[in-house]
C-alpha cells in the first residue's frame, strides 16, 4: 500500500515541482492525478471528491500561486489534507475509571481478531499492564484453542468454557474471572461469520449488554478494500464501535480502507496490524502514516521501535568495543540479528526519508541472510580473529554457508573497511538511542 500509493503520489510531486510557477493549469492537472491515484486505490469515490475539493480551495488562492517555493506549499497542503482524512490525531483507548478497561473485539470470520487479541494483550503488557483474554468464539473451529496457544506464548491467562456454545455465559464468567485475577484489561474475542447476518448482530448485542465495553473495536482486514469500509459501516450502524483496527496493513492492500473509513464511518482507526508476528502491532498515527506514504519516512516510530527492541546493556558494550577497536565478526553478527528483531528492511527503510528512491531492497535482503549464514559458518576464533581466515578455512565456510569463496573474501574485506569508518564515527548511533547500529554499514 505504502509503495504503490506513495510512488504516485511522488511522481505527482516531482513534475508539479518541475514547473517552479504554479499556475490554476497545472494544480489542475495535479489534482487529476491525485484524485485517479486515490480511485486506484480503492478509496471511496465522495471521500475523493470531497478531498479534491478541499486541495483545490487551498491550492488556487494567490498565497500559493506567488509563494516562495509554491511546489513545496501544494505538497505541504495535500500532507495536511490526508492527515486530517486519516483522523488527524492519534486516538488512543479509553481507561475505565476501575480496572479492568473491557475491551470488545468484533468483525468477520478470517479479519484476524483472535490473532490481534493476543497483538493487543501483548502491547499492554509492554506497558505493565496485566491483561485478560476471554475466548467467546463458539462456532469457529479451534478459536479457543489458538486462543490458549497464543495466550501461553506471551504468558497470558485466557478464559474459556471447552465444548460451550453459549458466548453469552463465557463473557459473564470470564468477566468476573477477569475481576478475580485483578486484571488491568480484559479483552474479548467475539466471534465472527463470513457474512453479516442478524445471528452474529443479535449475540454481540448481549454480550455488549452484559460486558459493558468501554472499547469496542472493530477489527476489519486492510485486504477487502472497500468492502471493509461497508462493513465498518454496518458493525457501526449496530453496535455504535469505538474505533478500528486495521488489519494486514502490510500485504497488497491498496489502501482504500485506510484512507476511507475515518471518513465514512466517523470512528478512529486505533490500531493498525503490519505483520504475522505479535510484536507487529502500531498505534494509528494519522501524521506517521501519511509521511511514510508522500515519502517523507517515519524516524520517530523507527527509533520507538529500536528502542523497544535493543538491550542497552549489549548497546553499551557494544559501543565500548567500537571505541577501543575490538569489534568482531561476533558483535556484527548479534547486530544482525538486532536488525532482524526490528522486522524487515524493506519495512525499515519505509520510515527513513528518502529511502524510497533507493529502488527494490528486496536483493539486499536476500544478501544479508547470506552474510549471516557465512558468518555462523564460521569457529568461533575465526569470528573473534578474522586474520585466521587463510585460503583453507575460506573454502571450509564457503561450502558451509553455501556459498563461494568469492562471497566469504567480500565479507572480509568490507568488513574491514566498516571498522574504519567506525573509528572515524566514533560509536555514533540512531537519533534518541544510547548506542545501537553505531555508524553501521551493511557489508553488501
Amino acid at each position: 500500500m505504502l509503495n504503490n500509493l506513495g510512488n504516485r503520489f511522488q511522481d505527482i510531486f516531482k513534475k508539479i515541482k518541475g514547473n517552479g510557477k504554479l499556475s490554476e493549469k497545472n494544480i489542475k492537472d495535479a489534482l487529476k492525478e491525485v484524485r485517479l491515484s486515490l480511485l486506484e486505490a480503492d478509496v471511496n469515490y465522495k471521500v475523493v471528491k470531497e478531498f479534491i475539493n478541499k486541495i483545490k480551495e487551498k491550492s488556487v488562492g494567490e498565497d500559493v500561486l506567488k509563494g516562495i517555493n509554491p511546489g513545496q506549499q501544494f505538497v505541504k497542503i495535500v500532507n495536511d489534507e490526508l492527515i486530517e482524512l486519516l483522523g488527524g490525531t492519534n486516538a488512543r483507548l479509553t481507561k475505565a475509571l476501575r480496572p479492568p478497561t473491557v475491551i470488545m473485539l468484533a468483525g468477520l470470520q478470517g479479519a484476524g481478531k483472535t490473532t490481534f487479541a493476543a497483538k493487543l494483550a501483548k502491547f499492554l503488557k509492554k506497558k505493565n499492564e496485566k491483561p485478560y483474554l476471554i475466548g467467546a468464539d463458539v462456532y469457529r473451529p479451534a478459536a479457543m484453542k489458538q486462543l490458549q496457544v497464543l495466550g501461553e506464548s506471551i504468558d497470558t491467562p485466557v478464559f474459556t468454557i471447552e465444548g460451550s456454545k453459549d458466548a453469552v455465559e463465557i463473557c459473564t464468567k470470564g468477566l468476573a474471572k477477569a475481576k478475580e485475577e485483578n486484571a488491568t484489561y480484559a479483552i474479548f474475542d467475539t466471534a465472527g461469520r463470513l457474512h453479516i447476518d442478524e445471528n452474529l448482530m443479535e449475540e454481540l448485542k448481549n454480550i455488549r449488554k452484559i460486558i459493558k465495553p468501554q472499547e469496542i473495536l472493530l477489527v476489519v482486514d486492510a485486504m477487502t478494500g472497500q468492502d471493509a469500509v461497508n462493513v465498518a459501516k454496518k458493525f457501526n450502524e449496530t453496535l455504535n464501535i469505538d474505533g478500528v483496527v486495521l488489519t494486514k496493513l502490510d500485504g497488497d492492500a491498496r489502501g482504500g480502507a485506510a484512507l476511507s473509513i475515518k471518513a465514512v464511518v466517523g470512528k478512529p482507526i486505533k490500531f493498525i496490524g503490519v505483520g504475522e508476528k505479535l510484536d507487529d502491532i502500531e498505534l494509528f498515527h494519522p501524521d506517521r502514516l501519511v509521511s511514510r506514504i508522500l515519502g517523507m519516512g517515519d524516524v520517530v516510530s523507527l527509533v520507538e521501535k529500536a528502542q523497544e527492541t535493543i538491550n542497552e546493556d549489549e548497546a553499551r558494550e557494544l559501543e565500548e568495543k567500537i571505541k577501543k577497536q575490538t569489534f568482531d565478526l561476533e558483535d556484527f553478527l548479534k547486530q544482525l540479528n538486532q536488525i532482524k528483531k526490528l522486522g524487515p528492511i524493506t519495512k525499515l527503510l519505509q520510515m527513513i526519508p528518502g529511502a524510497n528512491q533507493l529502488g527494490d531492497l528486496a536483493p539486499a535482503e536476500k544478501e544479508m541472510k547470506k552474510i549471516e549464514a557465512v558468518i555462523q559458518s564460521m569457529t568461533k576464533e575465526e569470528r573473534k580473529n578474522p586474520k585466521l581466515m587463510n585460503a583453507g578455512r575460506k573454502k571450509r565456510v564457503a561450502k558451509g554457508s553455501g556459498t563461494n569463496v568469492q562471497v566469504v573474501n567480500n565479507l572480509l574485506k568490507q568488513f574491514e573497511q566498516m571498522k574504519k569508518m567506525m573509528k572515524m564515527f566514533g560509536g555514533g548511533g540512531l537519533p534518541g538511542m544510547k548506542g545501537g547500529f553505531p555508524g553501521m554499514k551493511l557489508p553488501f
